[in-house]
């Protein structure tokens, strides 16, 4: 071999070598840039992903919060002339159980807005005071529970017994200041007197023991209660109890779905708060 020959061959396994080196400096970069690219979506992706699931939870359970405190509201609302009427009735002030439960709607829907708002800005202190908030109702409702169970149950039940009473005694004393009031309620609840129409022939003061007020027919006319077939064959005291029966059912139910969703809405709240405070730590560093 000629030295010019071992010259060209010296070159050729140096620009090879050169080229090996080189493509083995930038598989190297390649490798570390994917490595640090793999380690941040690592460190970035569960972060992110468990502040938005606990995001997501906040806002539902505070949205079930939000709709059992409009159902109150809306119960209230709807049932407030009810109570009105069957206060006059009775003379009774019944009209104070819609306005509770107006009162409760109006406050807990206001709690809820505080922690859609803070959800909504990822805000720590708005949600941080919307679990203290809530920690503190569900105090209340355990202690008001547990007092309504050992005190107030049998009240509400001498309530209720009292109507079996008073209603026959509304009709039995009858007189024409609580005509309207009568009407009213026997038109509402589609019944005729305390336990039936028969209740109007032993009423002291109604004096046409052979007819019954308008007001109890089916189909109402004028002077339609001269003939009995015509009048409902309910009495007022089931129907009225009834009602309130019903009512209580809807305010349980809504209850029940308001204590689950507190009670989750604090545990979820807690954890939303702390990814935040972890998410600004980590925006920070």
């Amino acid at each position: 071999m000629t030295p010019a020959t071992e010259l060209h061959v010296g070159a050729q396994s140096a620009s090879l070598s050169l080229s090996n080196i080189c493509c083995f400096v930038s598989i190297q970069k390649e490798i570390k840039f994917n490595l640090f690219f793999i380690t941040v979506e690592a460190w970035i992706y569960p972060t992110m992903c468990s502040f938005c699931s606990f995001k997501c939870c906040f806002v539902f359970f505070n949205l079930l919060f939000l709709v059992s405190g409009v159902a109150l509201i809306a119960i209230g609302v709807k049932e407030h002339s009810t109570y009105l009427l069957l206060g006059t009735f009775l003379m009774q002030s019944l009209s104070k159980i819609a306005i509770v439960l107006i009162a409760v709607g109006v406050a807990i829907t206001l709690v809820s807005l505080l922690g859609h708002l803070g959800a909504f800005f990822n805000n720590k202190s708005m949600v941080s005071c919307f679990v203290c908030i809530l920690v503190i109702i569900i105090i209340l409702e355990v202690v008001t529970g547990a007092a309504f169970y050992f005190i107030g149950k049998k009240t509400v039940l001498a309530k209720l017994k009292s109507f079996d009473i008073k209603i026959p005694n509304v009709i039995h004393d009858f007189s024409p200041e609580k005509r309207q009031a009568i009407d009213e309620v026997q038109q509402k609840f589609k019944c005729c007197g305390a336990d039936g129409p028969g209740d109007w022939s032993t009423s002291v003061s109604w004096t046409n023991h052979d007819a019954v007020p308008d007001s109890c027919c089916v189909v109402k006319s004028e002077h339609c209660g001269e003939n009995k077939e015509n009048a409902h064959s309910k009495g007022c005291v089931k129907n009225i109890a009834l009602f309130m029966m019903k009512n209580l059912l809807w305010v349980a139910i809504v209850c029940v779905v308001l204590g689950i969703s507190e009670i989750l809405g604090v545990l979820v709240g807690v954890c939303f708060s702390m990814s935040m405070k972890q998410k600004s730590y980590e925006n920070m560093s």
